[in-house]
């Protein structure tokens, strides 16, 4: 029988060495919100902000829940810069069909070994460029009806 620990648990035991705070007693915050959304808003490459996330924090959990908006309605999970420019638009979920209950999808498109990445990592950075990217929603398949659409994002930060 054989005993691994975790980088975690031997930076715990090597009394000198810190882990990072999102990845070991960070503060978890939550992000969450509804949005109503007019019958124009849920056609194909209509994009809705949901919410601003530090770059230098870690996703733990991304839920998001819809309405039916009508036709063959999908839409993409991904990351956007503060000035609206696509870091990678599908990064979390991609083709997730509407009304939907309160699904997580943090890691239906995003491999597991991204667990206790930065978002900027996940945005395709190699440094952190400091501020925030916004966590959107990206239409990829016509819906064209109005509805809610609801989301609660945790994150964790130092």
């Amino acid at each position: 029988m054989t005993t691994l620990n975790s980088d975690l648990v031997a930076n715990f035991e090597a009394s000198y060495t810190m882990s990072d705070a999102t990845l070991l007693q960070g503060v978890t915050r939550i992000a969450q919100g509804t949005i109503e959304l007019a019958a124009g808003d849920s056609t194909d490459n209509d994009i809705v902000m949901l919410a601003p996330i530090p770059t230098h924090a870690s996703i733990t959990s991304l839920k998001v829940g819809t309405d039916t908006f009508g036709g063959s309605c999908t839409f993409n999970v991904g990351l956007y810069t503060s000035a609206g420019v696509v870091k990678d638009e599908d990064c979390f979920a991609s083709s997730v069909a509407d009304a939907a209950a309160m699904t997580d999808l943090r890691f239906e498109a995003a491999d597991i070994n991204t667990a206790g990445q930065k978002v900027y990592t996940i945005a395709g950075d190699s440094t952190d460029p400091t501020g925030v990217y916004y966590v959107a929603v990206t239409f990829n398949a016509t819906g064209g009806t109005a509805g809610t659409m609801s989301f609660i994002i945790e994150y964790v930060i130092n």
